[in-house]
């Protein structure tokens, strides 16, 4: 079997060691060990460096991502049932990785935010992308969308911390709760 072209590769194994390790903890050498790559490949296809190689990942990781989350979403008969759904699928995420894996871009997000100007826009441009399309589903409701993106995003980080799915069904719950109050007062 044909193994994918060398740049496809870099991204994946980029994105795979980002989402386990953050941005910092990710060096290059362990990147191209991980792609199975020559180093010189990397410049090669990445000549901006870590720096460009992180925001192509973060870009593809964040449409990745938004297009799984959203088939999910969009599986589901109601809104409740479709945010339950997204809560639910990303707490059995965390378990069956041992909870390690969980949301990319808030992982680099965090690392950059005061430290790299460009990563930061990056991270910023998928979760206003996130945020776009949630806010479309809800009806318009940009509030909403930013509550339950915070609940998620707040929640992957005390899952982790915690090696506990609590925080993300107590967040879910609560989103939900959320989202059938308004439901009975419009």
């Amino acid at each position: 079997m044909d193994k994918a072209p060398t740049r496809d590769r870099i991204l994946v194994a980029t994105a795979e060691l980002f989402r386990r390790q953050g941005y910092t903890g990710t060096g290059l050498k362990a990147v191209v060990a991980e792609a199975d790559a020559p180093f010189g490949s990397l410049y090669h296809h990445f000549p901006g460096g870590k720096q460009q190689l992180a925001g192509e990942v973060i870009r593809a990781s964040g449409a990745f991502f938004q297009a799984l989350v959203l088939a999910a979403y969009d599986e589901q008969a109601t809104t409740a049932e479709s945010v339950r759904a997204v809560f639910t699928g990303a707490a059995e995420t965390l378990e069956a990785t041992d909870y390690a894996d969980a949301c990319p871009i808030a992982t680099v997000a965090l690392e950059v935010a005061s430290t790299d100007e460009i990563l930061r826009l990056v991270t910023a441009e998928v979760f206003t992308a996130w945020t776009d399309a949630l806010t479309e589903r809800l009806a318009g409701d940009r509030d909403r969308a930013f509550g339950i993106l915070s609940a998620l995003e707040g929640a992957f980080v005390l899952c982790r911390a915690l090696c506990s799915t609590e925080p993300m069904h107590a967040a879910g719950r609560l989103a939900v709760a959320g989202i059938e109050a308004s439901r009975r007062i419009s």
